[in-house]
């Protein structure tokens, strides 16, 4: 049969299920089924209406991934001529990216079955589109139903089958097809944290916390005078970006500012990938919206960096219209920080975005968790992707106010272990003096966190348009925009030496951790522990190789 038969077939049988009868649709190169729906385990409930919008991101695979694994490779090969040798975005597609006609033929594709292109671009690899629950069935050969949760109170909604189309060549993913997964902020609560395990509020921070901020909490510029504790470097020059799921009110990041006497003077930019609202009102029309999460992210973000060119809230409703954009967007964020987790239906599904993320000099730094060990029921993601840097927990002591790093152990709730997804244990893990006996890690598997800092609950947070804590807040997502702020100081010392930035640090700090250089670079953190782990002496999988020391930053820029 030819592809015109094919198409014609497609055209007359339009309320037909053809996966059923074409055997030339082509299925997605990644699974978008749960498991629970393709075991029966999430009984079907109902169907979506038919008249029902829905916003998807369709994503085109790169070419040749092969060679995109071995370029990675040889990017961050000390010994290699493309060594740091980054590509910009438009390079990265005219060599990985999909074709011009292919990509054409996808946003033909949507519009022929009634979707609205509404974002995408070729350099993203991906369309956005929105369309009636009828036409996405008709176009990915589907039926839309409902299936009641197994193990939240709230129903779901998923395809019923893997999605097939009348396209010549395969997708790799459609995005938005099913919402088993709602994306959560990476913080919890003190008092939270307290009644789940039986004990007093009080009785949860051991010590009494030395930041210089109301009731002593720590602030952002706390992290960066125990971490960094210069004066020369303050981001100036870099891009940094923060992944949210929601808007935010700057009212409470002036209010943050004005409470403890200090100015923010970087622009910072509210940026809807795919039309999500980027507001976030705690009385709201239609339900409240808590911005905690995205404020904290700027205040320690701003905290380490307070002299950026930029700091860009990249807001969506999707992972890929999200990071796809943060690969696409001009200027560049080099230095990215994640403190949301969600468990995708393929774990695989990001990686191309990851991948171009190295091969275009950018880090992803992902909150590894605040609920102790990973495992099936306690998602990873994204922290334990290989191409990612993921950032556990600490509990931070300085020596005074706004004062020098004092002391340092595992946080209890840092989250940690191996990979819950099986993704295969990175190059750099298989360095001898990584994995051992000390601390359980696994030689097959991805282990993680990577690196951590402070996520106890010592922190200042003003949020939702009324209310500031003091030492009520923790999580690894203090952490993670803390490191992304830390290296946009590494980026500048390397701009200032006209060098390209440092990219994704992974293979780079795990090859000097195993030398002499490491007990200058990190505070190695020996003490405490996190579930099924301990910290101990160099790697573990609770706090990775510790938190950063100011030498790291000559060590990444010499």
């Amino acid at each position: 049969m030819t592809r015109k038969a094919s198409l014609f077939l497609l055209t007359t049988a339009a309320f037909v299920l053809v996966a059923t009868t074409d055997s030339f649709a082509q299925y997605t190169r990644t699974h978008h089924l749960r498991e629970e729906v393709r075991s029966g385990a999430a009984q079907p409930v109902g169907h979506l209406p038919q008249n029902q919008t829905l916003n998807l991101d369709i994503v085109l695979p790169v070419r040749d991934e092969s060679a995109l694994e071995s370029f990675i490779e040889e990017l961050y090969n000390p010994a290699s001529s493309s060594y740091r040798q980054f590509l910009t975005p438009q390079e990265f597609t005219e060599r990985f990216g999909p074709s011009q006609r292919d990509y054409d033929a996808v946003v033909n594709f949507a519009t022929a079955h009634g979707l609205k292109v509404t974002g995408g671009s070729r350099d993203g690899m991906d369309v956005q589109v929105s369309g009636s629950v009828s036409a996405i069935e008709r176009a990915f050969n589907v039926s839309m139903r409902t299936y009641q949760h197994p193990t939240e109170n709230r129903e779901f909604f998923s395809p019923d089958r893997e999605p097939t189309t009348s396209l010549p060549f395969q997708l790799w993913h459609v995005s938005g097809l099913e919402n088993y997964s709602i994306p959560h902020p990476m913080l919890t609560r003190k008092e939270d944290y307290a009644k789940a395990h039986g004990i007093a509020a009080e009785a949860v921070v051991s010590h009494a916390t030395t930041g210089s901020g109301p009731s002593a909490s720590f602030l952002g510029s706390d992290m960066r005078a125990a971490y960094y504790g210069g004066t020369a470097l303050t981001g100036a020059g870099q891009n940094l970006g923060l992944l949210e799921y929601y808007g935010t009110n700057l009212a409470d990041l002036n209010a943050y500012y004005k409470n403890v006497g200090q100015t923010n003077t970087v622009p910072i930019t509210l940026l809807s990938v795919d039309g999500t609202s980027t507001a976030c009102n705690y009385t709201r029309a239609g339900g409240r919206c808590d911005d905690t999460e995205q404020t904290l992210d700027m205040t320690q973000a701003l905290g380490m960096a307070p002299g950026l060119a930029s700091l860009v809230m990249y807001i969506g409703s999707t992972d890929t219209a999200i990071i796809s954009a943060m690969t696409t967007h001009n200027p560049l964020p080099t230095t990215i920080g994640c403190s949301w987790g969600w468990t995708p239906a393929d774990p695989s599904t990001l990686n191309p975005y990851f991948q171009k993320m190295a091969v275009q000099g950018q880090n992803f730094f992902a909150a590894s968790g605040d609920s102790s060990t990973w495992s099936t029921r306690n998602a990873a993601w994204p922290a334990d992707n290989a191409y990612v840097v993921s950032v556990g927990g600490t509990d931070l002591v300085t020596a005074s106010a706004g004062g020098a790093w004092k002391s340092e152990t595992a946080w209890v709730d840092s989250g940690g272990g191996i990979s819950p997804a099986k993704i295969p244990i990175p190059a750099w893990q298989k360095l001898a003096g990584v994995i051992n006996s000390s601390n359980k890690g696994s030689t097959t598997y991805r282990n993680g966190p990577d690196v951590s800092a402070n996520a106890n609950f010592t922190f200042y947070t003003c949020a939702d348009q009324t209310t500031c804590l003091a030492n009520s807040y923790g999580g690894t997502s203090f952490a993670a925009p803390m490191w992304a702020g830390f290296i946009a100081l590494v980026n500048q010392q390397l701009a200032g030496q006209s060098k390209a930035p440092i990219g994704f640090i992974n293979p780079t700090i795990y090859a000097q951790n195993i030398t002499s250089s490491y007990a200058t670079d990190f505070h190695d953190v020996t003490s405490g522990k996190s579930g099924s782990y301990s910290a101990v002496t160099g790697f573990d999988l609770v706090t990775g190789w510790g938190s950063p020391q100011a030498a790291l930053i000559n060590a990444l820029a010499p």
